[in-house]
């Protein structure tokens, strides 16, 4: 209904980034583990507890925040000491706000200082960095399972704000993994000279490899934050050639079917002689062991394939990340596109009908 509002995934307001949140909903696919966790963190951790006023500090909810933001902010690589405290000052720094603005146990306007310090105690001690720290020792583990499967979320996430109807908007400094939190956490300055030399580093690759060695490459090594960059890159820039299928295109809804139907979300956009198709993975605990896997090929999508109504078979598609060639064929009384065809080498897709 408004093909020309914007689609924002972070502002100079937003109270978690993007690749926050889409790390954090992974919590939602894994809610038996995560309570388990919690359970186990919260008994660690309850002897680092502060009391005042014979309450011990922080409160259950408050603590709750405090595991659940670290799951969604910490760092993909901490380069050292000094590095690692920078991102405790910022936890501090974050939980004393959120506790404010709370006003459950302090506020802005009447701040208790004996609480505040109290919390700010709890943090500093559950992420002091030593070998007899069991809460890091069970954390870190966890951590690195939902980060990889947050990783495909934010994929997905910026594949869909590119292509659906709407105008794409870039927070600043969100070209790449992007883990801040509310103000002033997100408006610090951005390095945009290493966002410029990644991009240049990008198109030099992209000149001496092929592009499904080069998209493999960068999901096998997507911590980098290359990955991110590389999609942002070419879909803005096959969106500029080809705007009026954006700007102005029809949008069409894609059924999938088979045993992975539910994991994945697919749709078409196109006007005159243009279309172009975009299908996305969702809820990768249920297609993917652990972070180490990749969610390619017919292992991970066994039967599955996206129904294509508006093309008959043989009808190709070139996939804009990797330069593939993918054709519709007759598929269980369907026109499809099989799914472990479309995904070989990058987690999403981006595909240009031929003929």
């Amino acid at each position: 209904y408004w093909p020309h509002a914007l689609i924002t995934t972070a502002t100079h307001d937003t109270k978690r980034s993007e690749d926050v949140r889409a790390r954090i909903n992974v919590l939602s696919e894994m809610p038996e583990e995560w309570r388990k966790s919690l359970i186990s963190w919260a008994r660690f951790n309850r002897k680092k507890k502060p009391v005042v006023e014979g309450m011990r500090v922080p409160e259950r909810n408050e603590e709750y925040l405090l595991y659940q933001t670290l799951i969604g902010v910490w760092p993909l690589k901490v380069n050292g000491a000094t590095e690692y405290e920078a991102f405790r000052r910022r936890i501090k720094d974050y939980m004393l706000k959120a506790v404010r603005e709370a006003k459950v146990n302090t506020s802005w306007i009447n701040p208790e200082s004996f609480y505040e310090d109290a919390l700010m105690v709890f943090v500093e001690a559950i992420m002091e960095d030593t070998q007899d720290n069991l809460f890091l020792k069970d954390f870190r583990p966890f951590l690195k399972k939902v980060s990889g499967y947050g990783i495909f979320n934010s994929l997905s996430q910026t594949l869909l704000k590119i292509a659906s109807p709407g105008v794409p908007d870039f927070y600043q400094g969100s070209e790449t993994w992007d883990f801040r939190l509310v103000d002033p956490d997100n408006r610090q300055p951005v390095d945009y000279n290493v966002r410029m030399a990644m991009l240049e580093e990008l198109k030099r690759r992209e000149s001496e490899l092929p592009a499904d060695k080069l998209a493999r490459d960068m999901t096998t090594n997507k911590e980098n934050g290359q990955i991110k960059l590389y999609l942002t890159y070419k879909a803005l820039n096959y969106r500029s050639t080809n705007g009026d299928v954006f700007e102005r295109g029809e949008y069409v809804a894609f059924e999938a079917m088979g045993e992975k139907r539910d994991n994945v979300c697919a749709f078409a956009r196109r006007t005159g002689n243009t279309e172009i198709v975009v299908v996305v993975p969702r809820f990768l605990t249920q297609l993917i062991p652990g972070p180490g896997e990749l969610p390619f090929g017919e292992s991970v999508w066994k039967d599955s394939f996206v129904v294509i109504p508006i093309a008959g078979p043989g009808t190709s598609y070139r996939n804009i990340f990797t330069g593939e060639i993918v054709a519709a064929r007759d598929h269980n009384d369907a026109n499809a596109l099989l799914l472990s065809e479309v995904f070989t080498n990058f987690p999403v897709a981006l595909l240009e009908r031929l003929n």
